[in-house]
């Protein structure tokens, strides 16, 4: 599809972008029925052609959504694989000045997109938004922000409880800089771009953090400022642009607290060795939720035996349940 929005785009990443799009059995055959639709976005360094990856003894998401449809009761759906890849490895699918307009991207062109050549339920209590890591993240922030056009969501250790999940790898990352580059985070990017990614150690935790400070801490010039000082400790001006937008601390906003409250279905989950410990980010959330008035009864939270990574099988019981809701 071809994107205005991410048309001239701060990084140059192009503005045509894959989607896929999943039709469910029956969809070709009974030509009158309308269908919910769950939109699938990425963990950071997530690229929508990498859905289709298969690793030993494990079966990718595709597959798995099919088979549910095909197999089970489960009410079917159209189901949307979104691509927001930015040079950096993602755009947590909000706007930046330092990336792009990922949200409204998503928002204002996906969506609309779909909904003009598919057979949809085009309103926001048959339209859903998941994702894993920070694709989690996306599906919290989304509804907070436009519950207008979605629903209902599940986050499968989403980026949340900043405090925990994020501050403490800038001891680390400002270390690495000092011992590598410096002390410069432009002495890395001039390097990192000059080679490939990943013969370094060290590559993919300072472009994960410059990332995320390109999401969370850009400036309207397109510079990035980091969260933290030469010594790893943070720096409160920007450190407090990144809190404001975590999702337990949005989730005690008015405004943010009215949209939950909206929602159809929430689902929660995370592994309980999560490396990064998002499984304290999801239990925070859970926490956040109902403190905005959510009823337990929209919402499934689950801590299951799992590290962050290989926890796809638990995307098709995320979306049956989602289904199941929007019904």
């Amino acid at each position: 599809m071809h994107s205005e929005l991410l048309r001239g785009n701060p990084l140059g990443d192009p503005h045509e972008r894959p989607i896929h799009v999943y039709l469910p059995p029956g969809y070709n055959s009974d030509t009158g029925r309308r269908y919910p639709v769950v939109y699938t976005i990425q963990g950071y360094t997530g690229h929508v052609g990498m859905w289709f990856n298969r690793m030993p003894f494990r079966r990718p998401f595709p597959e798995l959504a099919d088979e549910l449809f095909a197999t089970t009761a489960t009410p079917p759906a159209i189901v949307v694989y979104v691509d927001a890849w930015t040079a950096f490895g993602g755009s947590q699918f909000l706007d930046s000045p330092g990336t792009g307009r990922y949200h409204s991207y998503l928002c204002e062109e996906v969506v609309p997109w779909v909904d003009a050549r598919y057979r949809t339920l085009a309103d926001r209590d048959h339209r859903a938004v998941a994702g894993k890591s920070s694709g989690g993240y996306g599906a919290m922030v989304t509804p907070m922000l436009r519950p207008d056009l979605f629903g209902a969501l599940a986050t499968h250790a989403g980026d949340a409880l900043f405090e925990v999940c994020y501050q403490a790898d800038f001891r680390d990352v400002a270390r690495t800089l000092r011992d590598e580059y410096a002390g410069s985070y432009e002495a890395f990017l001039a390097d990192w771009r000059g080679r490939l990614h990943g013969t370094k150690d060290s590559d993919l935790d300072l472009i994960e953090t410059y990332g995320y400070a390109a999401a969370y801490s850009a400036n309207p010039d397109g510079s990035v400022s980091l969260p933290f000082d030469e010594l790893g400790a943070p720096v409160p001006e920007v450190w407090s642009r990144w809190l404001a937008w975590d999702p337990v601390r949005m989730a005690a906003e008015p405004r943010y607290a009215e949209a939950l409250r909206s929602q159809r279905a929430i689902w929660i989950d995370a592994g309980t060795r999560d490396e990064y410990h998002l499984d304290f980010g999801a239990e925070a959330f859970r926490r956040a939720v109902s403190a905005a008035g959510v009823p337990d009864t929209t919402v499934h939270f689950e801590l299951f035996p799992a590290k962050h990574g290989g926890i796809e099988y638990r995307y098709p019981l995320s979306l049956a349940w989602l289904c199941e809701r929007m019904a």
